[in-house]
């Protein structure tokens, strides 16, 4: 059983639950070991179709590194290849995740959050990047996925400053898809979830790896060329067939995911 976290499995929905509150669900190298063997064998089990990940607790979804323990401990920071949590460095997996912030997402909480497909945030959330208030800088991606995602300026703003900004504002910046009270949180981030299990899978991913390895090329064109492994598997699957069957015949879909 996972020591720093929680795995509950419900259908194809995994949801992960950080599981350090006495330390905001900062993350110590065990931990992060830990999480990428989660998301490994989420990444590779067929069955499971999208992840949640959210924080125990009521203050922090995650305040990020734990610079205590690492102080304490004087060990070097030791890093999975597939980064923060699992996460901010895994590339290859095109199954949706979603964060559901319950706090603070600070540093690499917040790499975490904005690592994921979609942010669903309680009205009590907030994110930022204080690295530079404590001389480091946000290395788990945060340097370079914030600016993809909003507007330069606004990514400088918050990178060269390290303040915090509420969900409320993180919502009008872009990163969150949806501002909730806190008791609705988990049940928003299923509804979404929810939503994204009515479609097909191989649909779903084909998706997210032409949204993503698209903005990596050098115009449109060159994206809407490009060669891509998830539609490539959608193109080919029973699910392709099975979609329009289904449609013509007025009922749901049986999604196989192949």
């Amino acid at each position: 059983m996972p020591e720093f976290c929680q795995v509950v499995r419900d259908g194809r929905l995994l949801t992960v639950t950080l599981d350090r509150p006495e330390v905001m669900n900062a993350l110590h190298p065990p931990a992060n070991i830990e999480l990428a063997k989660v998301f490994d064998d989420f990444a590779a089990d067929p069955d499971l179709w999208v992840a949640i990940v959210t924080g125990a607790g009521d203050r922090a979804f995650s305040a990020g590194n734990d610079l205590k323990f690492q102080a304490t401990a004087g060990a070097r920071l030791v890093m999975p290849p597939t980064g923060f949590a699992g996460l901010t460095s895994r590339f290859d997996n095109m199954k949706p995740v979603i964060a559901a912030v319950n706090g603070v997402a600070l540093g690499g909480g917040f790499e975490i959050a904005l690592a994921c497909d979609l942010i669903i945030a309680s009205e009590t959330a907030s994110f930022g990047v204080p690295e530079p208030r404590v001389g480091l800088a946000a290395l788990a991606g945060g340097m370079h996925r914030l600016p993809r995602q909003i507007p330069l300026k606004h990514a400088m703003g918050m990178l060269l400053t390290g303040r915090r900004v509420s969900a409320q504002e993180g919502r009008a910046l872009g990163f969150v898809n949806e501002v909730v009270p806190p008791a609705e949180l988990l049940d928003a981030a299923r509804r979404w979830a929810d939503q994204i299990l009515e479609c097909a899978p191989l649909s779903v991913r084909a998706s997210k790896e032409c949204a993503l390895q698209g903005l990596e090329k050098g115009g449109l064109e060159e994206a809407m060329r490009g060669r891509y492994e998830a539609l490539r598997a959608m193109l080919t699957s029973q699910d392709f067939i099975e979609g329009p069957r289904a449609f013509a015949e007025k009922r749901k879909p049986v999604w196989q995911g192949r």
